[in-house]
């Protein structure tokens, strides 16, 4: 390029032509240059201009034109010269081309005009400041140029200098590496996918020149990796000045090759870049050995070219540069092989110092952050994944497209040449044929290594053939080195130096190896007879090219070596194991430089003949390096990457240096995904996969025969062991359920590189779904994918692609993956064509059950093609299509194949900007396609149709279609369509129309189609803008056709629903209908609107006016239509504004209308009124009505019509005000008219009765009406009224108010007034001692029968002694019980006598009493001549109290029993209080301490004289029984006993059961003994015995000769003992020998001895062995026994079979003779049919049996009923128990013919039987005779229904314990109980464990428990019951226990 001007042009005539570009730069200058330059003109030509009155910018313009006028015309040569000069001083951003020509020709005329004669030079001074230039006027004498002047000048020539010297390197450059390219290098061939950038950070344009790029606007920030277009390179590369420019592809791409191709441009003045420029071309891997810190000019030419002018030289370019940064072009190749990375400063940053050394990162760094060289062009090139590092500095990204089959086929047509065209069109075959080798060779790089494999593969040498060739290739080598090395000696100056094979790596594009391709067909090897076998995997590959790669190195005579064999296997492995030795030292480096992140190797690092053959075969490539000294080196490099990575896995997997931790590091899956924060990486991080193909089988024989070299023993099971690591490796992977896509995606490829079958199906058996998102597929992913999902077998599963970009050949590939029942397909990506290509390979996927292509850019054009395809699935069963743009005419498409697919459950269709003319394609379909079940469209977002699996209408019970149509805009024509289309539709059972804005013409338009509709459910029109008139459209439609129920709701949210009867075959005349209009803001006139509009024939059952405005006149018109509602069940208008003035109108409806039942009517903040209607009678019976007042505020006036009203009701009725509030005198007028109402049943006034006033004047009802049947008032529970017909008796309970003395007054005496009383309940009203008082002196007057309840009131030690002196005072009252100590749950009852007995009993619990006050009560009971029991508990009594309570107990006439419990009572303290009872109190008869409980008897004893107050005791006791039982005394502590013994000579019992005896309580019993002479029965059980105790105790019994009744429980009887009994049984009444043992022998004699015993009454053996000749004696003593009345035989026979049951049946046989039996106990039997059937036989003659216990025994429902017949004649019996047996319903139905004759039956247990439904109703009828019952166990009988067992207690008024837990029993039962207990005053315990009662069956049972106040305990463990609500209920009721203790 020639920037110099031609001599003989004048500066003028530059001038001219240069004008137009003058003006241009001139016109963006500052206006201080222009002025400067403005005063080299005449002032006067600038003056005239000034006086325009134009804009100051125009003004400019005009100036500069002015000025370049007058130099081209008529300013002289050298003032133009010197203008030119100072144009290029003071203007910025002049184009180098421009400025050059100026300068030149300036100068030029400039040397002309300066000699020293001359006069007409002027002398300027230039430089930064203004230029100060006279005016043509003032002209003085030229004078030369001063330095400053001149200094520009010799800048821009060193400049252009350097350019030229840039030039012809580059140009150099470039032939070098050209030389031999298979492929010509165009840019405009070089296709570019063009991206947008993704930027953190708006870089602003620093572009200069002209004004288009200073007004350039900023590209908006996109993200990195958006597809924008695709362009050639040449088009991409226009515009990129001034920009950063970023240019990514893979390894191999050509990027390299490319750059030097752009500087090859750039110095032939073409392409992009300006010539102008400087062109500085960088590599990364170059600028990876500057370690230490440097400057730009450092970087430049030290490093880059140093320029020839030296140092001053290097200044003034760098000086240029400086001042003119954007005239360069910086290239910077190769950034993913930077170690370091490139981080984007922050906005705003200081620039560098040029001339501070820096890390070449920062300098680099600089350039793209314009920090450095702000303007300057920048292009970096690097692989895809590095790119984000760049991400914030690129204003340009491209990526290099891979290249297509075209290219590929035609660059090896290029590499096997045109006289090989056979083999070249063999190679293309083979190369399309092969995954690998295809996907390989869309990389240029690795096109040109799969073409030295094909060339292995392909040619095999004949041995003649083969020399031949060589011979010639050989003669071409010598040629071509002479060649290579006169091009070398034009290039020594080049700053990188190549091998060929360096060149196939960078660029790509391998060039013909003119000493291996360039021959002709004649001089090539012959071809195979066969095709070359491509290996299966990229491992294999790579290992074949290897192979070829080492084939290709020359013998000695310089020739090529072939291996003779076939390119197979064999062959590979041969040549592998000839260079066994290289290929080992090769692998080590590679693995080396893994490590390192190293790619180059110096030669020092290489043995020399390892880097002959790498160089000779171009396994190496090599490269020229310049240190940071300026010195250039030779490196090497493999010819590829990924052949690095490959020899480095080969190294893993065959040498032992590499251990299993070094390879488990480096196995970690790749993803195709990255970030800033991934750690840089020179290499493509596939050894993994390298890896894992190595690991297969196939490649085992070359991995054992090259590692073989190290001498390894075992070598084939060291590899094979190796191999087995990397499968488990990829075995754990295949378990892992966290993997991305990319890296699932990666794994397929690593089990399809181990060929391993068991592992791809591991790999999908936790996958039903494969998941790829946001990943690039190629064929060869779908490949991989295809591998590992066929391995599953015919278990289908499915793919998903979710913005995969992929081509259309990888859908050529996706029918190689079988067994697939899900495709999904979601992206913007997938368009018409994508769906062409699919439709096409669909019927491919004959498994196929679901498809989805959402998210897409499918228009009708693309569904047309979707549908083609599907209609040749068969089993396609979901289509979803949604978020595409599919419009009518594409759902059209779809609608057309849905009859063809049979499978079909649902299409979803969804945002494709379709109207509804579509929606009317779909609905049209459902008259042809009948599995349609559901059309469902919301507005047009969601479109979905789903399909039934059945056509057969016989099993379409409810299986009609549904249409949803819900939230469309809808016009009149619309829906004329919509309701045409409709009514040709089969059943509908629902359709919606919800969501949109009707008017009253197309709510007619609808009502007007209803009828020709075949909806069977309903039409909903919810959220429908509506009127009233839209609403009286609607309601003729109950009329008009079959509609059941109509609903409307206009307020907001709008709902409106029309319901119809479905399949029912009811006439219409018997269909209930239902009509809601609530919240319509309907008027009283409305109301009679609805009505016409509705007619007489509407046959309303449900009539909801709610939420309206109809108030008092709407009620009346509403009541007036009535008599017209002839089906009417229910009527609701509430919230209708209405006023209590309307409880008129309701009483009178009531009374006059039979069917009219219930009117609930609230006033208060929301009112509330409904009626509800039924039939007047029910089986037969009138049914009670009920009129219902709730939370209203109730007048005097008001009270009193409503009544009167009510009385004149002939119906029952029941009347209730509750929540409501009474004003004055209400309460009166209420109980006042009460009477009146004969018809009235019950009065609530619930939450109504706060005050004890009101409650006084209701209670007066009492005495006022006589049919009042109970008064229960309570502010906190239910407060009623029941009237009823000739009540003899009313109950009154009146709790949680507060009397004072003066209402309490006023209570009794209206109790008084009234009639007898059943009970009285005043619990917890704060009741005082006054009060209590008052109640005991008024409790002669008051009839009561049952009770009084004064629990939980204010009760003191004084209310007590008052409440006890009830006992005295009040012949009726017969007991008192007092519980619970003051302000806590406190318990008093008083209860009366029934039955005519005269007992009367006082208890006092847990109750704060002291000395004084026990001695008080003592004399008050003392007083009492009927006094039976006097019981005291846990009330903290001290020893001393008790002994002065006991001192001042005196008898009555008939005795009575006192009991006092205390923890204290044990041991030696039981021993002493003993004593001294006896010692205190000589009436006490009998004394007993049974655990911590004394018990003693007082009777008065005609023989004594009472000695009260005397100081000495009496000589002697009355006492007859002593007993210490189970109370933790020893028997040395019975030594106190002594002298009490002594004074007790009528002592005919002792009891000393259950305590630690030892020797010396034996001892001291036997010493007891002798002192008692009338002693006549002796208890010694104990849980512990010794031999020699009985032994003792039994020599002494001997010797007393009058017991007859003894009990040796639990005792150990030994041979001696058994002995001595023989003498004592025969005079015995009564012999306890339960739980004893004895040995075989002692035991024979004792039972041999029992047949002599002929007085004996009572025999218990309980759980004692018998074998079976002591059962065969026991037998033979009862035919001997005829005295016996108990026999007590229970678990004596326990051993099962034949003979046992015979041994059982001669026990029964044995019984025949007695006839006295009153108790038998057989349990542990195991009875059956034969020993049931002889035990009858017995009970026939045992008419006086008062106990019988058969409990687990094996008797069934026929031996139960014959038992049961055998009982009718036991007529006394008292306690029958048969639980866990076998007993069934025929057994209860026995029970209930029998038991009604057993009238003293008290205790009934039958639990753990089978008692069913049938059989408890049997049983409920057997237990309502039972009037005696006093205990009934009914548990876990396998019966939850046990509602009339729990109902008939009712007849068993003295029941106390009730069990009915283990059944599952529900609220049901719970309900039945508690209507039971109010009746049931005796019971004391029930027992609900384990059942399924809820909250609200406890509810009722605790408000039945308050007329139940006897009660202990209701055990609910293992209910329904949550903690919380148990703990609620708790307190609430105390006796409780939801525990399960």
């Amino acid at each position: 390029m020639d920037l110099g001007a031609d001599p003989d042009e004048s500066a003028k005539d530059v001038l001219s032509q240069e004008s137009s570009e003058l003006l241009h730069i001139l016109s963006e200058q500052s206006p201080s240059v222009i002025m400067s330059l403005g005063r080299m003109v005449p002032r006067e030509l600038l003056k005239e201009n000034q006086q325009a009155p134009t804009s100051p910018a125009a003004a400019s313009v005009t100036d500069i034109e002015i000025m370049l006028k007058y130099f081209q015309t008529s300013a002289d040569a050298g003032a133009c010269c010197r203008f030119l000069q100072s144009v290029c001083m003071v203007c910025e951003n002049i184009p180098m081309r421009l400025e050059s020509r100026l300068m030149s020709v300036a100068g030029h005329a400039c040397n002309v005009l300066l000699n020293p004669a001359s006069e007409d030079t002027v002398g300027s001074d230039t430089g930064c400041s203004d230029i100060c230039t006279p005016n043509t006027a003032d002209m003085k004498p030229l004078t030369p140029p001063s330095e400053e002047q001149l200094v520009k000048r010799p800048r821009i020539d060193h400049w252009e200098q350097y350019i030229t010297e840039v030039t012809s390197s580059l140009q150099r450059r470039w032939k070098r590496v050209t030389a031999g390219l298979v492929k010509e290098v165009q840019l405009e061939k070089v296709w570019v996918s063009i991206r947008n950038p993704s930027r953190s950070r708006d870089r602003p344009d620093q572009t200069p020149g002209s004004a288009s790029r200073a007004s350039r606007t900023q590209d908006p920030d996109v993200d990195y990796g958006c597809f924008e277009s695709r362009s050639t390179l040449e088009t991409f590369l226009q515009g990129c000045t001034g920009k950063v420019t970023v240019l990514v592809g893979q390894a191999g791409s050509g990027k390299t090759l490319l750059m030097s191709c752009l500087g090859q441009q750039w110095a032939k003045g073409l392409g992009p870049i300006p010539s102008s420029y400087l062109f500085v071309l960088l590599e990364f891997r170059q600028l990876n050995l500057l370690s230490c810190p440097l400057s730009l000019s450092q970087l430049l030419f030290q490093h880059y070219l140093p320029p020839n002018g030296g140092n001053h030289a290097k200044q003034a370019i760098l000086d240029y540069l400086l001042s003119n940064p954007e005239q360069s072009c910086w290239v910077l190749d190769g950034y993913d092989e930077f170690h370091r990375k490139i981080s984007g400063q922050a906005a705003g940053s200081e620039p560098l110092d040029v001339r501070t050394p820096v890390p070449v990162a920062d300098l680099i760094s600089g350039l793209l952050n314009g920090q450095l060289l702000p303007g300057s062009t920048v292009l970096v090139t690097c692989r895809v994944r590095d790119a984000v590092d760049l991400d914030g500095l690129s204003d340009k990204v491209g990526q290099l497209l891979e290249w297509d089959h075209n290219e590929m086929k035609e660059y090896v047509d290029n590499f096997f040449g045109v006289k090989d065209g056979i083999v070249g069109a063999k190679a293309a075959d083979l190369l399309l044929s092969s995954r690998h080798l295809l996907a390989m060779s869309s990389v240029p790089g690795l096109c040109s290594i799969c073409c030295i494999c094909l060339e292995h593969l392909l040619l095999r040498g004949q041995e003649a053939g083969c020399t031949r060739v060589l011979d010639k290739r050989g003669d071409k080598t010598k040629k071509s080195t002479q060649e290579t090395k006169e091009k070398e000696g034009e290039e020594e100056e080049d700053s990188r130096g190549k091998s060929r094979a360096q060149k196939v790596e960078q660029s790509g594009m391998r060039e013909v190896s003119q000493d291996t391709t360039t021959t002709d067909t004649s001089d090539r090897a012959k071809l195979s007879p066969t095709f070359g076998q491509v290996p299966t995997t990229l491992s294999q590959v790579y290992l074949t090219v290897v192979a070829a790669f080492l084939s290709r190195y020359p013998n000695q005579g310089g020739q090529y070596c072939r291996p003779a064999s076939p390119p197979s296997t064999v062959g590979a492995l041969s040549i592998l194991s000839h260079y066994q030795s290289e290929l080992r030292e090769l692998s080590r480096m590679a693995w080396r430089g893994l490590e390192e992140s190293k790619i180059l190797f110096e030669e020092e690092d290489i043995p020399r003949h390892v880097l002959e053959l790498s160089i000779k075969t171009g396994l190496f490539s090599q490269v020229e390096l310049r240190r940071h000294d300026g010195a250039l080196v030779n490196a090497y490099c493999f010819v590829h990457l990924t052949v690095q990575e490959f020899l480095a896995a080969f190294r893993t997997m065959t040498s032992t240096d590499v251990s299993d931790e070094q390879l488990k590091r480096r196995f970690s899956l790749k993803t195709r995904w990255t970030t800033k924060s991934d750690q840089k990486s020179v290499f493509t991080d596939s050894l993994y996969l390298y890896v894992c193909g190595l690991a297969s089988p196939q490649c085992t024989s070359a991995l054992v025969q090259v590692a073989r070299i190290s001498g390894l023993k075992g070598v084939q099971s060291w590899v094979q062991k190796r191999q087995a690591l990397v499968l488990n490796l990829l075995e754990g992977l295949c378990h892992s359920t966290s993997l991305t896509g990319p890296k699932l995606l990666q794994l397929c490829h690593c089990i399809q590189e181990s060929q391993d079958h068991k592992l791809a199906k591991l790999f999908v058996s936790v996958r039903p779904t494969l998941e790829l998102r946001n990943i690039w597929l190629l064929p060869n992913d779908i490949d991989a994918l295809a591998f590992v999902i066929n391995s599953r077998g015919n278990n289908s599963i499915g793919l998903d692609f979710g913005a995969c970009s992929m081509e259309l050949e990888c859908l050529d590939a996706l029918p190689r993956c079988q067994y697939i029942h899900h495709l999904s397909f979601r992206g913007r990506r997938y368009g018409d064509n994508f769906a062409e290509k699919l439709s096409s390979i669909l019927p491919e996927f004959t498994t196929l059950r679901k498809l989805e292509f959402c998210g897409a850019s499918l228009s009708a054009t693309g569904a047309a093609s979707l549908a083609s395809g599907l209609q040749n699935c068969p089993e396609i069963a979901e289509i979803n299509l949604i978020d595409n743009n599919l419009q009518d005419e594409g759902i059209r498409h779809i609608a057309e194949i849905v009859t063809k697919l049979q499978n079909l459950v649902s299409v979803t269709m969804g945002q494709n900007n379709t109207s509804l003319k579509a929606m009317d394609y779909l609905i049209e379909k459902m008259s042809s396609c009948l599995n349609i079940q559901h059309v469902h469209a919301d507005g047009m977002k969601k479109v979905s149709v789903t399909f039934s699996q059945t056509l057969d209408n016989s099993d379409k019970s409810d299986s009609e279609p549904m249409v949803s149509l819900v939230n469309q805009k809808w016009s009149k024509f619309e829906m004329k369509n919509l309701v045409r289309t409709l009514a040709g539709c089969p059943a509908l059972s629902v359709l919606d129309l919800s969501g949109a804005e009707w008017d009253e013409e197309t709510f007619r338009t609808l009502a007007e189609f209803v009828p020709k509709f075949r909806i069977t459910k309903k039409i909903i029109l919810n959220d429908i803008y509506s009127s009233v008139e839209c609403l009286v459209a609607l309601t003729a439609l109950l009329s008009d056709c079959l509609v059941t129920e109509l609903s409307i709701r206009l307020q907001k949210p709008v709902q409106i629903s029309v319901t119809f009867p479905g399949r029912q075959e009811k006439p219409a005349s018997e269909m209930s209908k239902k009509l809601c209009l609530s919240c319509c803001n309907l008027l009283p006139a409305d109301l009679e609107r609805v009505w016409r509009s509705l007619g007489t024939a509407s046959g309303l059952t449900v009539f909801d006016l709610s939420c309206n405005r109809l108030g008092d006149k709407g009620l009346k018109k509403l009541l007036n239509i009535l008599p017209h509602l002839s089906k009417i069940q229910e009527i609701n208008a509430s919230n209708n504004g209405i006023s209590m003035s309307g409880m008129i109108p309701l009483a009178i409806a009531l009374c006059s209308h039979g069917s009219l039942m219930e009117i609930h009517l609230s006033c208060g903040v929301k009112d509330q009124l409904t009626l509800l209607f039924g039939p007047e009678e029910s089986n037969g019976k009138q049914k009670i009505k009920m009129f219902r007042i709730n939370n209203s505020r109730l007048f005097p006036n008001d009270v009193s019509k409503v009544c009167r009203r009510l009385s004149q009701c002939r119906f029952h009725f029941e009347l209730e005000f509750s929540h409501c509030s009474f004003a004055n005198n209400a309460t009166e007028n209420l109980v006042k008219l009460l009477p009146k109402m004969l018809s009235l049943q019950k009065l609530n006034v619930s939450s109504s009765v706060a005050s004890t006033t009101d409650a006084l004047e209701l209670v007066r009802s009492l005495a006022d009406n006589q049919r009042v049947t109970l008064v229960d008032l309570s502010p906190q529970n239910e407060s009623v009224i029941n009237f009823g017909e000739g009540a003899n008796q009313a109950s009154c309970r009146l709790t949680h108010f507060c009397f004072n003395v003066g209402q309490m007054e006023r209570l009794l005496e209206i109790l008084q007034q009234s009639q007898h009383l059943h009970y009285l309940d005043l619990s917890g009203n704060q009741l005082e001692d006054t009060a209590f008082k008052c109640l005991v002196d008024s409790l002669q007057r008051l009839k009561i029968s049952s009770y009084i309840n004064l629990s939980n009131n204010m009760l003191t030690q004084q209310g007590l002694f008052c409440i006890t002196s009830t006992l005295v005072n009040c012949i009726n009252v017969s007991a008192v019980e007092v519980s619970g100590r003051l302000g806590e749950d406190q318990r008093c009852l008083i209860w009366f006598r029934q039955n005519g007995s005269c007992e009367k009993t006082l208890s006092v619990r847990e109750f704060s009493l002291e000395r004084d006050d026990l001695v008080r009560l003592a004399e008050i009971v003392s007083s009492c001549p009927s006094m039976a029991k006097l019981e005291f508990s846990n009330n903290s009594l001290q020893s001393e109290w008790i002994e002065d309570l006991v001192k001042v107990l005196r008898p009555n006439l008939r005795g009575y029993t006192v009991s006092i419990e205390e923890c204290w009572i044990r041991a030696e303290k039981a021993v002493h209080l003993l004593c001294r009872c006896l010692e205190l109190n000589s009436h006490i008869q009998n004394i007993r301490i049974h655990q911590t409980t004394l018990y003693l008897s007082v009777m008065k004893t005609a023989a004594l004289t009472s000695v009260s107050g005397a100081a000495e005791p009496p000589a002697q006791s009355v006492a007859t029984n002593i007993g210490l039982v189970d109370c933790a005394v020893t028997g040395n502590q019975l030594a106190s006993l002594w002298s009490v013994i002594q004074h007790c000579p009528s002592l005919t019992e002792l009891d000393f059961s259950y305590i630690t005896l030892g020797t010396d309580g034996a001892e001291m019993i036997c010493s007891f003994l002798p002192l008692l002479p009338k002693l006549t029965s002796l208890s010694v059980a104990v849980k512990e015995s010794t031999l020699s105790m009985v032994e003792e105790i039994l020599q002494e019994v001997l010797q007393s000769g009058s017991i007859k009744c003894l009990n040796l429980s639990g005792h150990t009887i030994s041979d001696t003992a058994a002995h001595n009994m023989t003498r004592l049984l025969p005079r015995l009444r009564s012999l306890n020998l339960s739980h004893c043992v004895w040995s075989l022998t002692g035991g024979l004699e004792l039972l041999q001895t029992l047949q002599r015993c002929h007085t004996l009454e009572d025999l218990c053996l309980d759980s004692v062995q018998l074998n079976e000749e002591s059962q065969a004696c026991l037998a033979h003593a009862l035919r001997n026994i005829k005295s016996v009345q108990s026999l007590k035989l229970n678990e004596t026979v326990r051993v099962a079979g034949g003979s046992e049951a015979d041994r059982r049946l001669d026990l029964l046989a044995a019984m025949e003779g007695i006839t006295q039996m009153k108790e038998i106990q057989l349990g542990c039997w195991r009875l059956s049919d034969g020993g049931v059937q002889q035990l009858s036989r017995l009970l026939w003659n045992w008419t006086q049996l008062r106990t019988l216990c058969l409990s687990k025994n094996l008797i069934g429902d026929e031996s139960g009923v014959k038992l049961l017949d055998a009982l009718k004649r036991c007529s006394h019996l008292e306690e029958l128990n048969l639980s866990s047996n076998r007993l069934g319903d025929l057994t209860a139905a026995r029970m209930a013919l029998v038991l009604p004759s057993l009238t003293h039956l008290a205790v009934l247990d039958i639990s753990e039987n089978r008692i069913g439904p049938e059989g408890s109703v049997h049983l409920s009828e057997a237990i309502m005779s039972l009037k005696s019952l006093t205990k009934f166990h009914l548990t876990s009988v396998g019966n939850s229904q046990l509602n009339t067992v729990a109902a008939s207690l009712l007849h068993c008024p003295i029941i106390q314990d009730l069990g009915l837990g283990w059944n599952n029993c529900g609220d049901d039962v719970v309900l039945e109980l508690a209507g039971v207990l109010p009746f049931c005053h005796k019971l004391t315990r029930i027992d609900l464990e384990c059942n399924s009662v809820s909250v609200s069956g406890v509810d009722a049972l605790v408000r039945a428990m308050r007329s139940c106040p006897g009660l202990h305990v209701v055990r609910l463990w293992r209910n329904k019951v949550s903690q919380n609500e148990a703990q609620r209920l708790c307190l609430r009721e105390k006796r409780l226990n939801f525990s399960s203790t």
